[in-house]
């Protein structure tokens, strides 16, 4: 079997180091000895996405927010879904996730980020989503494992009951936020509807057919 190969690092604000590794045409991105995503892997990173767009069909030039660039599974698809004069806005505050993105992940991002539509922001998703309210028709987001701070601490108010509600303001009526986890979280769901959403939760694989059983909530306003 090949031996893995480290082709970037960098320290996260918590000090935890973030990696790219990559084996033969397998890319993973570590957290320290956490596997955040893998290039084989990309079933419900793909479905966050359309779960979100199937719900903007027939909506007028649709703004999209995605927290999280990652390998870009979900861009790509929500690319593949979304009309011509979508905005699609990436959310991701690693610059050098950007920058693997550009250099040594090129195949997997496959010109999606030279798509009209992208416009990518290194900046704090909270950030962007307390911006501004009733901007957005969608809000994907993918930054964690699950509803707590993995990547950093600070994620945590994102899933706070304070943080949804930002998330709830910042949607238009009608708009949809998909967030992905490794498993379920029943209290999560809990404070989703304790702020106002009618909320869905799509178990779903990490492989096409097969692999881990993921959990994605629809949260629709």
């Amino acid at each position: 079997m090949l031996p893995w190969v480290k082709l970037g690092s960098v320290a996260t604000e918590d000090g935890v180091e973030l990696r790219l590794m990559r084996r033969g045409t397998e890319f993973s991105i570590m957290l320290g000895t956490n596997e955040l995503m893998n290039s084989r892997l990309s079933g419900s990173e793909e479905a966050l996405a359309t779960l979100a767009t199937t719900e903007l069909v027939g909506r007028p030039e649709p703004r999209v927010l995605i927290g999280g660039l990652g390998m870009g599974f979900t861009l790509r698809a929500a690319l593949r879904t979304l009309p011509e004069d979508a905005r699609v806005t990436v959310a991701e505050l690693m610059p050098a996730v950007v920058e693997w993105a550009k250099g040594p992940m090129a195949e997997v991002f496959a010109g999606s980020l030279e798509d009209p539509r992208v416009i990518v922001r290194q900046e704090d998703v909270g950030v962007v989503i307390r911006s501004a309210a009733r901007t957005w028709d969608a809000i994907l987001l993918d930054v964690d494992n699950g509803p707590e701070g993995l990547t950093r601490q600070g994620n945590d108010t994102l899933y706070s009951t304070a943080g949804l509600t930002a998330t709830l303001q910042a949607l238009k009526p009608g708009g949809v936020f998909t967030m992905w986890s490794s498993a379920p979280d029943p209290a999560f769901t809990r404070r989703l509807k304790k702020v106002g959403f009618t909320v869905t939760e799509v178990p779903t694989r990490a492989g096409k057919k097969r692999g881990a059983r993921h959990m994605i909530w629809v949260a629709v306003k």
